[in-house]
């Protein structure tokens, strides 16, 4: 499998530097939910409980479009998808994002030059995440499957990561961290010559189609080879200038301080046994 797969990419590398060639490919993902809203007393109803997890259901399904050519490429949420309210469920209690995917959210990918360019946000503060591109490890493997009229490929990487609960019970703050090993696995297709995919998944030898890590699952609907509309991908350049590293501490800090505030937010009434929990 090794050698047709060396010899795969040896032809598709060849087919990119022959042709000046763009796409756009749409895509579907969906998040199991990781926030749970609970409390042993009175406050929060099971029929409260149960339109909030159908509100984080459907906040965590979205449509991205991402833009390529042989060596880079433009990630973003489709302009539509932004302009659903912000999901609420009784009592005043609405869902609060934590930070990114805003309507200017952009993930630039260099893929010669192994980097990327992230403009997000973070409370409505603009930082550039510039940094090289995540290493993943993928294991090919001979299986195949359809993906509409592509033949794909599967591919898998294993990696550690720390997934930290936070619960504020009783107006007390209780963190817990827990370590576990997530495999994701890729579905990719040498029909498409480019080592490119969705988010900040890449380094196969075609174009992924489909990632499921167990927890968030991306899925290609549609792919347009070299579009009549000429495609720009412009790197982002504007926001604070961060590496990944400092972007997640940046983050954790705010949370930490968004979690302090929402013990005295109306609506939610931690002192009676009310609890969020976070994960993932």
């Amino acid at each position: 499998m090794k050698t047709v797969i060396t010899a795969i990419a040896f032809i598709l590398t060849v087919t990119i530097n022959a042709q000046d060639f763009t796409g756009k490919a749409i895509y579907k993902t969906s998040k199991k939910s990781t926030i749970k809203l609970g409390g042993e007393k009175e406050g929060i109803s099971d029929k409260m409980q149960e339109e909030f997890q159908k509100r984080i259901q459907k906040m965590n399904q979205k449509t991205f479009i991402l833009e390529f050519d042989k060596s880079s490429s433009i990630y973003k949420q489709e302009a539509e998808d932004l302009k659903s309210p912000t999901p609420q469920v009784g009592n005043n209690l609405k869902i609060i994002s934590l930070g990114g995917s805003g309507s200017d959210d952009t993930y630039y990918k260099n893929i010669k030059e192994n980097r990327f360019a992230n403009k997000t946000e973070i409370m409505g503060k603009a930082f550039l995440i510039q940094d090289t591109l995540p290493k993943q490890n993928w294991e090919l493997t001979s299986e195949t499957k359809n993906i509409g009229v592509y033949t794909c490929y599967k591919a898998t990487f294993s990696k550690e990561v720390e997934n930290t609960s936070i619960s504020i019970k009783d107006g007390e703050t209780i963190e817990d961290k827990k370590k576990e090993v997530i495999t994701t696995t890729a579905w990719w297709t040498p029909q498409v010559p480019v080592s490119n995919g969705p988010d900040d998944y890449q380094g196969l030898p075609g174009l992924i189609l489909e990632i499921n890590d167990g927890k968030k699952l991306i899925v290609c609907t549609e792919i347009v080879l070299n579009p009549t509309d000429k495609i720009s991908l412009e790197e982002p350049t504007k926001g604070e200038i961060v590496s990944q590293e400092k972007f997640n501490q940046i983050q954790k800090e705010k949370n930490d301080e968004l979690m302090e505030k929402m013990k005295s937010r109306n609506g939610i009434d931690l002192g009676n046994g009310i609890n969020i929990k976070m994960g993932g």
